[in-house]
Order: structure tokens, then C-alpha cells, then sequence
């Protein structure tokens, strides 16, 4: 019987502490964002054609609604890390800037007025105005901020990035937080501002699919005791990018260790026969000479061991290309700054072989040449 009657006893509380809670709730000024994310898309350089310092990301719009059951100071204001007077960091590489304008307070069209702290007179008016940092935004009527229980504003963030900072080797994501708010009632909203960023697209290609065929080669042809060296094959080779680009050419053996002739690292295995025998090794030959890029007359080679970090003095030798270096293309000699950016790359690549003595070899069953590589594209 106690616990039966107990029972209503409890909802009927549950459902006056519902009630309670929802009338605080109406009796409280409420702020509001049309948009609480702001995704500037997928940037790549093909749509930078300048030689600005910086990239405009585009711009994204968002209504803003501040209401209170009476009439209050409808000064908004807008925490982030500013990057200057003007703007707010877009990470460490970027900016942003808010304009905000089309106030109306309580039905009625009004200026704007950028305060610079709660229940200050504004230092700037329009119907126009640029947020800056370290203030705050509200209807005013001159010098004087007006009360009132509803106001609305629409927001423009325009944002901006360092040149430098697009020219990405990977897709890349920034992604920085914002918070609105109201000092004078603690309301706010929070928003996200985002971009991605991805490098111009290079794609490389080689003639006849990069296949260089031998033939067959008899045993009774080759020296037993000497190395073999074969004949010369070339390869056209080009590169083509979606808009100028610094890169570089990178060469992985896919056949690592079986080279013969030591460790040099611009020879390249060609596999091994039946009874594990190293068959020989191929060199990469580049030679600017041989290659042409977009409207440049002439391109010299320049290398890098150090992933990029520095580079050898551009020159017009003719080299293999190494494993454990990066090779680019500039347009002048002497030059130690790196490969310039280029479209479209096209020239021709000459490999050179060598088989080993045969008396190093496992002749009994027939000796397939089978070297690899490939040539990797490395964005700068």
C-alpha cells in the first residue's frame, strides 16, 4: 500500500521540476547561428594564377538572432585568436575576417556600432562594418548603443591563406573554433571555420607503359668472364599538372639488392636467376639536355639528399638518376634554390644494362631479366 501510493506522488514532482525547468528556459535571452560550421571546400593551386602573397578561400554567409523576453544591451561580441588589428587567425597560415551588416532591432533597419567593451559608445558606426578584434557589435542609434529585445545581423567570413601554405604535399584540413556571445546575459554560440587543401594533381607517364624488352639473348653472345653490357633503350618520359608545379623525380628499385657492382646507389637490380644469383643492374640516365618544360628554352638537373631540405647547384650534366636522392629541373645554372614549378615536362630517359658474367649465372634453365623501378612524383 506505501509504495503504491508512493508512486503518483514521484511523477506528479518529476512532471513540476519539467515544468519549473521550462519556464526558467523561456524567461531567458536566446542566441542563435543559421550555421555553426563554415566549410570553405577544396582548394588546390590550379586556381591561383597571381603572384599575390596570399589566396582569397572564398567567402561563407550566416544569419545571427539575439532575443530577450525585455529589453536589454544587444552588444554581441566574438571570441578567437587574432592574427591582426583586422583579422582572426585561420591557423597559423591563414586569416579571416568578419563583415557583419542588415541590422535590424526589433523590427526596424539600424546602424551598427563597433564596441570595444560592454556599455562603451561605439568607435565606429555603419550600416556596414568590419568585426574587428577585441569588439564587439551592436545596434546603435550615433553614439548611443540601443536596447531592445530582438536583433538580427548577417555575418560574412571572408578568409585568406598564405601562398606558401597551399603548396601542400598531402590533402590537408585546417579546421579553427569561434565563439559569439552576449556578455551582459552569458549566451553564446560556437562555430567552426574549415578548408582543405590538396596539390595539384602531376601525372607522370612512360612510353610503351615503361617496358623495355631485350629480346632473348643467347649465352653462346656473352662473356663468361666480363660483364655484359647491352645496349642502350630509351623511354619518353613526361609529366603533366594540373597547373605550374615544383616537384621533384624520385626512383625506387623494386628489386633492391640485386644489383650487382656494390652499393651504388644509382644502379638498380635486375632480379635474381634460379639459384639466387644477382643477374646484373641498369642505370637511369637523365640528361636535361634531352628534355623541354612549358615556354623554357633550356632546363638544368638539380639533385637534393636531403629530402628537399637543400640543393645541389643546378647544372647540365648528364647523371643516373640515385635512389636516395631527389632530382629536379630549374631553368637556370648555378642555381641551389630547387626545382621551379612546371605544367608539362616531357623528355627522354635512356637505360643502360649490364648482365653478369655467365659464369656467375645458373644457366641450366633459362635467365629472365626482370628488373623494376618506379618513379615517384614528389610535390615540393
Amino acid at each position: 500500500m506505501d509504495i503504491i501510493s508512493a508512486l503518483p506522488r514521484l511523477a506528479v514532482t518529476l512532471m513540476l521540476v519539467i515544468f519549473t525547468s521550462n519556464a526558467v528556459a523561456e524567461d531567458e535571452c536566446q542566441l542563435n547561428i543559421s550555421e555553426a560550421l563554415l566549410d570553405f571546400g577544396l582548394m588546390s593551386r590550379i586556381a591561383q594564377r597571381d603572384s599575390a602573397s596570399e589566396r582569397p578561400l572564398g567567402e561563407r554567409r550566416m544569419s545571427l538572432n539575439f532575443s530577450c523576453p525585455q529589453p536589454a544591451d544587444m552588444s554581441l561580441f566574438y571570441r578567437a585568436l587574432a592574427a591582426n588589428a583586422q583579422r582572426l587567425q585561420f591557423t597559423e597560415h591563414g586569416s579571416y575576417a568578419i563583415q557583419a551588416s542588415d541590422a535590424v532591432l526589433d523590427g526596424n533597419a539600424v546602424e551598427l556600432g563597433l564596441v570595444p567593451a560592454l556599455g562603451q559608445p561605439p568607435v565606429a558606426r555603419g550600416t556596414l562594418l568590419n568585426w574587428r578584434t577585441n569588439h564587439g557589435i551592436a545596434p546603435v542609434k550615433g553614439d548611443t548603443v540601443l536596447s531592445g529585445q530582438h536583433f538580427s545581423v548577417q555575418l560574412t567570413f571572408s578568409a585568406f591563406a598564405d601562398i606558401a601554405a597551399t603548396r601542400v604535399k598531402d590533402t590537408t584540413t585546417w579546421e579553427v573554433p569561434g565563439t559569439i556571445y552576449s556578455r551582459q546575459s552569458g549566451r553564446y554560440r560556437e562555430l567552426t571555420l574549415r578548408a582543405h587543401f590538396a596539390p595539384a594533381a602531376c601525372m607522370p607517364q612512360l612510353s610503351n607503359g615503361g617496358l623495355v624488352d631485350y629480346g632473348t639473348l643467347l649465352a653462346k653472345d656473352l662473356s663468361s668472364t666480363n660483364e655484359n653490357p647491352l645496349p642502350t633503350r630509351t623511354l619518353q618520359f613526361s609529366v603533366s599538372c594540373d597547373a605550374p608545379t615544383p616537384f621533384a623525380l624520385l626512383m625506387h628499385d623494386n628489386r633492391f639488392g640485386t644489383a650487382t657492382g656494390g652499393t651504388d646507389e644509382t644502379a638498380y637490380g635486375l632480379d635474381l636467376d634460379n639459384s639466387r644469383n644477382k643477374i646484373g643492374r641498369y642505370y637511369l640516365n637523365i640528361d636535361p639536355a634531352d628534355f623541354t618544360a612549358d615556354a623554357y628554352g633550356t632546363l638544368y638537373r638539380t639533385d637534393s639528399t636531403s629530402s628537399g631540405q637543400a640543393w645541389s647547384s643546378s647544372s647540365a650534366r648528364q647523371i643516373p638518376i640515385a635512389a636516395n636522392s631527389l632530382m629536379g629541373f630549374t631553368n637556370s645554372a648555378g642555381n641551389t634554390l630547387g626545382p621551379i614549378a612546371l605544367q608539362n615536362l616531357a623528355g627522354t630517359v635512356r637505360i643502360k644494362a649490364y648482365l653478369a658474367p655467365t659464369q656467375s649465372l645458373d644457366l641450366r634453365t633459362v635467365v629472365r631479366i626482370n628488373g623494376s623501378g618506379t618513379l615517384e612524383i614528389i610535390y615540393l
